[in-house]
């Protein structure tokens, strides 16, 4: 007789947009949780899109993972959200060109004190939470205010894109690559209440492997530190909106 393990129930909301569609491939491959691990994918979408959302279940089945076990489309939150063991939260109120990501706190505290009331009422109680969708650290809070049940530190908030971006613009300044680059912090919340910090912890790895700190590195260039920079991370999001014309 054939023992079968049980799935890890993983649901994403927004998942028929570009950041569902990068991601859903990872997980249902394996690489996020394990290729000896079958996944369980619940896509949730608003109505409008649960045509669009199909075609991406479609491609997911076409795909033939081995740890692909089942996929659900819905847009029900209380059913994607059934006893899941991980939720992603990638869907949200979408960025428009002139937006500071603060413009978005009002757009999108309806939709995540809606989630998180449906994570508290049906999700696991060991469930982990990731939200991606901005602002994410102030979605995050809307959300786990919702959720009493499930413990605060459950809640985590996808500021990595912050960091990657202040990584960059040191690298770009210093003229080496951004892999040598480590150590930058990011402090406070988002946009204009965050700040960048590349002088406190940060260094840049030499050719020989050694470590020079960023604050030696930069010490002629504090100014630019101290201001455009700052203002450059804070306000990148906004500014590649104004050119590309969507997030």
């Amino acid at each position: 007789m054939m023992h079968h393990k049980s799935s890890t129930k993983v649901a994403i909301s927004g998942a028929a947009g570009n950041i569902g569609y990068a991601l859903l491939p990872l997980i249902a491959s394996g690489y996020v949780f394990g290729d000896t691990v079958p996944i369980e994918l619940r896509l949730l979408e608003i109505p409008h899109a649960l045509k669009s959302l199909t075609g991406v279940k479609m491609e997911l089945e076409d795909s033939a993972y081995p740890c692909l076990s089942n996929v659900l489309c819905t847009a029900d939150p209380l059913e994607a959200f059934d006893n899941a063991d991980c939720i992603i939260l990638v869907g949200g109120f979408p960025r428009k060109k002139g937006m500071a990501r603060n413009d978005l706190i009002q757009a999108n505290t309806k939709i995540f004190t809606e989630m998180g009331a449906a994570i508290d009422e049906v999700a696991s109680p060991n469930v982990k939470v990731l939200v991606v969708a901005n602002p994410a650290n102030t979605n995050c809070l809307v959300a786990l205010n919702e959720a009493s049940n499930i413990p605060t530190k459950n809640f985590c908030a996808l500021s990595f894109l912050d960091h990657q971006r202040a990584k960059a613009q040191i690298a770009k300044r210093l003229g080496v690559s951004t892999a040598r680059v480590k150590n930058v912090i990011i402090w406070g919340n988002h946009s204009e209440t965050q700040y960048p910090d590349p002088l406190t912890d940060g260094y840049c790895i030499r050719d020989d492997g050694s470590e020079i700190p960023l604050v030696s590195l930069l010490k002629n260039d504090i100014e630019w530190v101290t201001n455009d920079f700052i203002s450059i991370v804070q306000n990148r999001g906004k500014s590649v909106i104004e050119v590309r014309g969507n997030s």
